[in-house]
């Protein structure tokens, strides 16, 4: 099986929504039975994948050429539950997760661009770039849960 730009965000954006659901549930359960445990885990769960999903979501939007505004929706959808469903769908419907990885230059003026060359670095070794995308997010992902919560009040 092949992953494409679109199987890609498709995975990652149903698994940020399912991991909502983890979250939201820990929740209800702290909140009815007490169970702290419950937040720790399904926030952890979701915490990770929502960092993994913003890294494609970046890595998505790069190839495909995406503007700022569709980037920024891309990404910021993972901060409101369940939203990377709709959006996804509506990326898939108007095209914009339609074609396949660039490894290359294709004489577009727009190859020249720092992003463009950082995006043939990453897809000429994508073996490489998984692991240390996975080895970047769980490093950033244990700094966040050692500082903790935000304090409020």
């Amino acid at each position: 099986m092949t992953i494409t730009p679109r199987s890609l965000f498709r995975t990652f954006a149903v698994a940020e929504a399912i991991t909502w659901t983890l979250l939201i549930g820990g929740l209800i359960l702290r909140a009815t039975a007490g169970l702290d445990v419950a937040v720790s885990i399904g926030g952890g769960i979701h915490g990770f994948v929502f960092l993994a999903y913003g890294v494609t979501a970046v890595l998505v939007a790069v190839n495909q050429r995406w503007g700022v505004g569709t980037s920024l929706l891309a990404i910021g959808s993972a901060v409101i539950p369940y939203a990377t469903i709709p959006v996804e769908l509506w990326l898939a419907r108007t095209g914009r997760l339609d074609g396949a990885w660039r490894p290359a230059a294709t004489g577009d003026p727009r190859d020249s661009r720092v992003t463009d060359r950082i995006l043939r670095v990453v897809l000429a070794r994508p073996v490489v770039f998984a692991a240390v995308a996975a080895v970047a997010v769980a490093t950033v992902f244990g700094v966040l849960l050692t500082v903790g919560p935000p304090k409020l009040g």
